[in-house]
């Protein structure tokens, strides 16, 4: 009897997926637009975040957003509303992730001629996002207090693909058994690199430094 054929799907799909996203960079570089990956669980703050970044960025850079989900356009439609640019809502199908394919289709419904900065918010999901290379320029994710100072244990990939870590809600932090410092030497377990930035996206305390940041990265890219 023949033995059993064993196909590498994942790895196919993976290693096809990658070259997807570097072509989708270097046709980004060349329209000189910035595409920011956003990723968090759900009920982090993402959108939240998102629309109190773009009041502070909204004078400075041309902005779109790209919101994923399996339904709903609630998010895309309350990023419109809140601050007044343009927004898109993603139906994954069902899918707990965006991959490249699926961002491009969304970036040909985004007027890329006249903006600086796309932002894709991902869909809410600690593991699936994180496989997936979006094409994106930066990766970056929202850890809420609620959540625990431990998920960068659980979550590994999570935390080692992103270059920012926004810790949000920090004005519950009395409430919580939530360590700061502890929750930042895991992270940068995973990933020494990445940056840390406390927030409270209801307040809006620190947010101007996350926006300040995100600034500096869109100038620094555009002049590489």
């Amino acid at each position: 009897m023949d033995p059993i054929k064993v196909i590498e799907i994942k790895k196919s799909v993976f290693a096809d997926n990658d070259q997807d996203a570097a072509l989708l960079r270097k046709e980004l570089k060349g329209k000189g637009v910035y595409l920011l990956n956003l990723m968090s669980s759900p009920g982090s703050g993402k959108t939240t975040t998102l629309i109190k970044t773009i009041g502070l960025l909204k004078d400075s850079l041309r902005i779109a957003v790209m919101e994923a989900d399996i339904d709903s356009d609630v998010d895309a439609v309350k990023i419109r509303e809140a601050t007044g640019i343009r927004s898109i809502q993603l139906h994954t199908g069902g899918m707990c992730h965006l991959d490249a394919e699926m961002t491009r289709q969304g970036l040909d419904n985004v007027d890329m001629e006249n903006l600086d900065l796309v932002i894709l918010e991902n869909v809410g999901n600690l593991v699936c996002p994180a496989e997936f290379d979006t094409g994106a320029v930066c990766n970056a994710m929202i850890l809420s207090v609620p959540e625990g100072d431990d998920k960068p244990l659980k979550y590994p990939l999570m935390f080692s693909v992103c270059d920012m870590v926004v810790i949000n809600k920090m004005d519950v932090l009395p409430y919580f058994d939530f360590d700061l410092d502890k929750c930042k030497k895991y992270i940068r377990l995973r990933n020494p690199k990445a940056q840390v930035i406390p927030v409270c996206a209801k307040t809006g305390e620190g947010v101007d430094v996350f926006a300040a940041w995100l600034l500096e990265q869109v100038k620094s890219w555009k002049q590489q």
